[in-house]
């Protein structure tokens, strides 16, 4: 090059990873309330550029609303916060009604995702079910009103990734999660309600 001039070396431009946020609540009896909060971590989520949100804690309890006979296998419901916000959410565990839930009263614990249109695009039910008695700190027999689901679902492409779809004690089982990943998932989402005692085997708390 010329005196007193340098090359300037190239750069490969690389575009940047699509932005992730987690969200996290404490369900409450109160649906109008659980949805504020639901849609406002959402939105917050998404003003701050994030174009998926994997949400814990039995969100979609919030943000799918309840259906008379509405299942899995029953249509989509009419979800207008991922459409508002132009987002992918990954909704876990809310209560879907069983095929028998007129007589029993069974539910599935349901994970489900939604693309930025609202429309359910994979769904999963738990298949451990936390049957777990610590004496003198929790009592817990999830079997006793939920029926467990018969089949692990095909990972998920998002734009952060492919996503491998489990729920809460699922954690304990690594078989499911060694599943997914043969099957292709890049990331494992477990959408969790421990209990602090529960809780504290799988997190430092």
């Amino acid at each position: 090059s010329p005196r007193g001039y340098h090359s300037i070396p190239s750069v490969a431009m690389t575009t940047p990873a699509p932005l992730v946020a987690v969200a996290q609540v404490t369900s409450t009896p109160d649906k109008e309330r659980n949805f504020a909060a639901c849609a406002g971590l959402v939105r917050e989520a998404a003003g701050r550029g994030a174009r998926l949100v994997p949400a814990g804690g039995e969100l979609g309890w919030g943000l799918i609303p309840e259906s008379r006979g509405w299942g899995v296998a029953g249509g989509d419901p009419d979800v207008p916060v991922p459409r508002e916000c132009g987002v992918w959410l990954s909704l876990g565990g809310f209560h879907e009604r069983g095929q028998d839930w007129a007589t029993t009263r069974r539910i599935y614990n349901c994970h489900a995702v939604l693309d930025p249109a609202g429309c359910m695009v994979a769904t999963y039910r738990k298949t451990h079910l936390c049957d777990v008695e610590l004496e003198g700190r929790v009592t817990m027999k999830e079997s006793g009103f939920t029926t467990p689901g018969a089949a692990i679902a095909a990972p998920v492409g998002t734009p952060a990734g492919k996503l491998g779809l489990c729920v809460c004690y699922d954690l304990r089982f690594p078989e499911i999660s060694l599943a997914l990943r043969r099957a292709g998932a890049e990331i494992l989402t477990y959408p969790s309600a421990f209990t602090v005692p529960t809780g504290s085997a799988h997190w430092e708390v």
